[in-house]
């Protein structure tokens, strides 16, 4: 019984030996070259504001990331609601709520885009 688990433990040791290795030996091979700019926060092309540390940062770019997350996670749920709607006893059940769903993200949408979430400044 002990020895069917035997493949799995060599594959963790395996690849727990590998990302260590990786780790060390971009330790030992990294260029050290610190200097002022290289050190300094860098928000995805923008000039930082004030300290990171003290919460004086852009947030623009991660209300647009998590936008971007929300819609994509919509398609995921519109593949499922397609195959699903070939079902003659729930479709039309299941054609009002993706309705409702995609309403709902439509209203989300259209209030960022009031709000100027979208304009990249």
């Amino acid at each position: 019984m002990v020895f069917s688990y035997l493949p799995v433990l060599v594959m963790i040791g395996l690849a727990s030996f590998m990302a260590i290795g990786a780790l060390f030996m971009s330790f030992i091979f990294r260029p050290r070259n610190p200097y002022r700019e290289k050190l300094s926060p860098w928000e995805c092309g923008m000039e930082p504001v004030g300290e990171a540390n003290q919460g004086h940062f852009r947030v623009h770019f991660f209300i647009i990331a998590i936008l971007f997350i929300v819609f994509d996670v919509e398609t995921l749920f519109l593949f499922p609601w397609a195959v699903l709607l070939t079902d003659k006893a729930l479709s039309v059940f299941i054609f009002v709520e993706m309705i409702v769903f995609i309403a709902i993200l439509a209203i989300g949408l259209i209030y960022a885009w009031v709000k100027g979430a979208l304009e990249w400044v």
